[in-house]
Order: C-alpha cells, then sequence, then structure tokens
C-alpha cells in the first residue's frame, strides 16, 4: 500500500470538497493502492476554546457581510459541483477545532478514522452541529462507532491535546500553509481540492509503477 497522508481540518469546506473529490476516484478504483491518514490542521488555531459566532467571525474576517459573501460564493459553487450540500445557513458558530483533531487521532487509533471525518464535515457544513462542542463530539464520536463514554473520558481530559499542537506546528514547519494538503508516499505534495480527475491519473500512475516494480 502507498501512505496517502492527508491535512485538513473539519471546519474547512474545501477540504470537505476535497474529500469528496478523492473519495470520487477512489471508488470508481476499488484497486486504489492507498493507505489513508489524516492529520491535524487547524485553520484558526487562536480561535477561543468555545469558538465565536459565526456571523462575526467571517465579517471580521472579510470586512463586512458583502466580503464573506464574495469569498463563499466559490465554495458554494464548487461544493454543489462536487454533490455537496453545505448550509451555511445552519451554522451559527465557527468553533475551535483542537478537541475534533483529538477525536479524530483517536479514532484513527481504532480503525475508524474516515468515517469519524466524514461525519465531522456532514455534522458541520450539513447539520450545522457544533463540533467544537464537546457533548457534540462524543455523540459524534458513538454515532460513527466508537465508545462514546471512554471519548467522553478523554475529552475531559488533556490527552493528546498537546500532541495536535505539535504536529500542527510542525506541519506549518514544514511549508504547509492551507489544507486540504495531501502527501503521497511522502514524496508528492498536492495542495487544494483536487479534481476526480487528478486523482485517477495518480492512482493509474501508482498502479502501473506497482506493477513494473518501479514504486
Amino acid at each position: 500500500m502507498i501512505k496517502l497522508d492527508i491535512l485538513s481540518d473539519p471546519i474547512c469546506p474545501w477540504c470537505y470538497i476535497g474529500k469528496a473529490h478523492l473519495f470520487r476516484a477512489l471508488q470508481r478504483h476499488p484497486d486504489h493502492p492507498f493507505a489513508l491518514e489524516w492529520h491535524p490542521f487547524q485553520l484558526n488555531p487562536d480561535m477561543p476554546a468555545g469558538g465565536m459566532d459565526r456571523r462575526a467571525y467571517l465579517e471580521a474576517k472579510f470586512g463586512g457581510k458583502d466580503g464573506a459573501v464574495r469569498a463563499y460564493a466559490p465554495v458554494v459553487e464548487a461544493a454543489e459541483a462536487a454533490g455537496l450540500t453545505i448550509a451555511f445557513d445552519r451554522i451559527e458558530r465557527t468553533p475551535n477545532t483542537l478537541d475534533a483533531h483529538r477525536l479524530i487521532h483517536w479514532a484513527g487509533l481504532e480503525g475508524r478514522q474516515t468515517p469519524v471525518v466524514q461525519a465531522l464535515f456532514e455534522g458541520y457544513f450539513e447539520k450545522g452541529r457544533d463540533i467544537g462542542d464537546r457533548d457534540t463530539l462524543v455523540a459524534i464520536a458513538a454515532e460513527s462507532g466508537l465508545d462514546g463514554a471512554m471519548v467522553a473520558r478523554l475529552l475531559a481530559s488533556d490527552a493528546d491535546a498537546e500532541d495536535m499542537r505539535v504536529r500542527d506546528a510542525h506541519a506549518r514547519d514544514r511549508g504547509v500553509t492551507g489544507v486540504p494538503t495531501f502527501v503521497v508516499d511522502n514524496r508528492h505534495v498536492l495542495r487544494g481540492a483536487q479534481p476526480p480527475e487528478l486523482w485517477e491519473q495518480v492512482i493509474a500512475e501508482i498502479l502501473e509503477q506497482l506493477r513494473t516494480g518501479e514504486a
């Protein structure tokens, strides 16, 4: 198998779109060579622990309501093209995602990382769930097949919080400035929500290399 490391943030719409593009290609190629692993990257590492009102956050970031609308118009268009529905009107808060990244890490230990990532994306972008809220994260964990009680105990502690910060900082030190960022076989970097066609080309090339013993 070929390692595919994915740096993302569950409140990043381009990450959600990028995941949809990637998985469309994977579904078309069930013999794909990838072993996926998700890694932490916080778009807003300085976000208060309780998050903040989304409208206030966006208007401050983009210089008012009109600026926010202009900034997100391409996101809505790209999401629709990817077959996704993003219900921005249902999202009330922009959360701090440190705990969500901790959950993704723990899910990886249980072999449930991708389902949890998908549940976080869907919860935030489609249902407007506050994925900075620990009770919400416990519910998502349980819905995804994890031990909710165990996750609740871990979230109540500082378990792996510093590790998430260190891994985030390490990614930035290596030149990652935005997400999604995909690292193929620890050698090739793809940035942004790449189209399914590109992923299909990458898969075909890797499979050919594996067949000929060049990989």
